[in-house]
């Protein structure tokens, strides 16, 4: 099975910037569709970003496009968040999903693996 780290999170000042890596293992993901997630105090977990096998199509969610890009680097088997001009509303633990039918849309039930997850928290 497919084992997924999060790392890279941390406390940051609102406007500043972080990068979240996903470190998969068991399995390469090369030709798996990948997406993280985050979820806030008291909220469901929600979509972020998603994107293909190939790196060829990304989506987000509108909340944090123009600021957040996903990118995945599959010779290293990491998937990557760069995530700029943070909110305090951002803050929340992110989670990276992979999904082994090429799936990386928005809906959760989509994925088939997890990561544990990493705080992000962002200070007014």
């Amino acid at each position: 099975q497919v084992q997924l780290v999060e790392s890279g999170g941390g406390l940051v000042q609102a406007g500043g910037s972080l990068r979240l890596s996903c470190a998969a293992s068991g399995h390469t993901v090369s030709r798996y569709g990948m997406g993280w997630f985050r979820q806030a105090p008291g909220k469901d977990r929600e979509f972020v970003a998603g994107i293909s096998w190939n790196g060829g199509s990304t989506s987000y969610a509108e909340s944090v496009k123009c600021r957040f890009t996903i990118s995945r680097d599959n010779a290293k088997n990491t998937v990557d968040l760069q995530m700029n001009s943070l909110k305090p509303e951002d803050t929340g633990v992110y989670y990276c999903a992979a999904d082994r039918y090429i799936y990386s849309g928005s809906s959760p039930y989509g994925y088939d693996y997890w990561g544990q997850g990493t705080q992000v928290t962002v200070s007014s």
